[in-house]
């Protein structure tokens, strides 16, 4: 058995300041201990993909990050593994605990991931290790993470069985308190939605509000990645190509690493009800770098327009009650002018817009690889 000290300091000697998850009995000890010590940051997540898509925003800012779960929730991971970390090579240590491991006596609903926990790191292509469960094995383990992850630029896993690590009580709980003071803008949806604006109008908007020097844009998956490419490639912009649903999460992890730049996503409504949890860890974590702006066409654009639910959520009520401190909806495209960018108004923002659905002829999709966008990133936010 370990304490929990004697590995986070090890994992701070290497960088490991920010850590992000969600609880398990086996790695309370760990969580503990971070929220008690006020130069390390923890992240308590709604979701472990949301978790480990913030660790990815983190480290692309230059922060490293651990992603500390649950093995039943690490099937809520598999998106951003393996279409956000592993495409875009952006190495998060990941914690995972061991339910259901092999003659141990667990609940029956761990039963199924305890048995292929390690076979789903190998088909990810994620190797992974038993987490040390004495002292003098922590920093073998961690020189061995840390090696893999600054040569290959990939996540690495350290399976923890139970009983690993000593207790270590909690004292405090180091969650920003949020006053509900917004009160929810709604400029109206009266435009016919053939009279609304495209999509393409409401990115010019955000390409002009959006100066490089000072501020980074994060674009959902589909269609809104490949028209901010079409009408502008920009080092400051990052088309989040798969992991639908995470762009959010990813954007806040850059944001809290960066908080001197603006950041701005992109969202969609189809997205945004994929990982309604995401509202509420931004609203608590967001700061005043943080806008969020959801384009709602109402429609899965880029799968043929099958109709979302979202003409039935209130969007913007729903960030109001998350915490989100300027709330504004409508469906005037000048209301992006009066957002993106705009100091004045406290953050985050959510900026909830109706456009029209389709997109314009011959689409293309971004040249530029996942790979090349981090490492421009990278450069820029260095």
């Amino acid at each position: 058995m370990i304490d929990a000290e004697s590995f986070v300091e090890a994992g701070r000697r290497r960088g490991f300041n920010w850590y992000t998850g969600v609880p398990c009995s086996f790695i309370a000890p760990f969580i503990n201990y971070v929220i008690g010590d006020e130069s390390l940051q923890y992240i308590a997540h709604a979701n472990e993909g949301d978790a480990v898509a913030t660790a990815a925003g983190l480290e692309i800012a230059g922060q490293r990050a651990v992603a500390m779960m649950q093995n039943s929730g690490l099937g809520n991971a598999v998106s951003p593994l393996t279409s956000l970390n592993n495409i875009f090579r952006l190495p998060v240590l990941l914690i995972c605990t061991h339910r259901g491991a092999a003659g141990a006596e667990d609940e029956p609903q761990h039963s199924k991931m305890g048995a292929i926990t390690g076979a789903l790191f190998e088909t990810m292509g994620i190797p992974w290790r038993a987490f040390p469960a004495e002292p003098a094995r922590i920093e073998a383990a961690l020189d061995e993470a840390d090696s893999y992850m600054q040569r290959e630029q990939q996540p690495f896993a350290l399976v923890m069985q139970k009983g690993t690590v000593a207790k270590f009580a909690l004292s405090g709980a180091r969650v920003p308190v949020v006053a509900h003071t917004a009160a929810p803008l709604h400029h109206g949806f009266d435009r016919r939605i053939t009279e609304r604006a495209s999509r393409g109008e409401a990115l010019a908007r955000v390409i002009a509000r959006t100066p490089i020097e000072r501020s980074v844009v994060i674009a959902t998956t589909g269609y809104t990645g490949r028209e901010l490419y079409a009408q502008q490639d920009r080092d400051n912009q990052a088309y989040v190509v798969g992991s639908m649903g995470c762009s959010s999460s990813f954007a806040l992890g850059l944001a809290l690493a960066k908080p001197d730049r603006e950041v701005v996503v992109i969202d969609g409504d189809g997205a945004a009800l994929m990982r309604m949890g995401n509202f509420a860890i931004i609203g608590t974590y967001g700061g005043e770098n943080f806008t969020h702006l959801l384009l709602d066409n109402e429609v899965h654009d880029s799968t043929g327009a099958q109709a979302s639910v979202s003409a039935n959520v209130s969007f913007g009520e729903i960030a109001a009650a998350c915490g989100y401190r300027t709330v504004i909806s409508g469906d005037d495209v000048s209301l992006i002018d009066e957002v993106v960018g705009n100091p004045a108004l406290p953050g985050p923002r959510l900026l909830h817009l109706k456009i029209r659905p389709g997109t314009i002829d011959k689409l293309p999709r971004p040249t530029v690889s996942p790979a090349a966008v981090t490492a421009r990133l990278r450069e820029l936010l260095r």
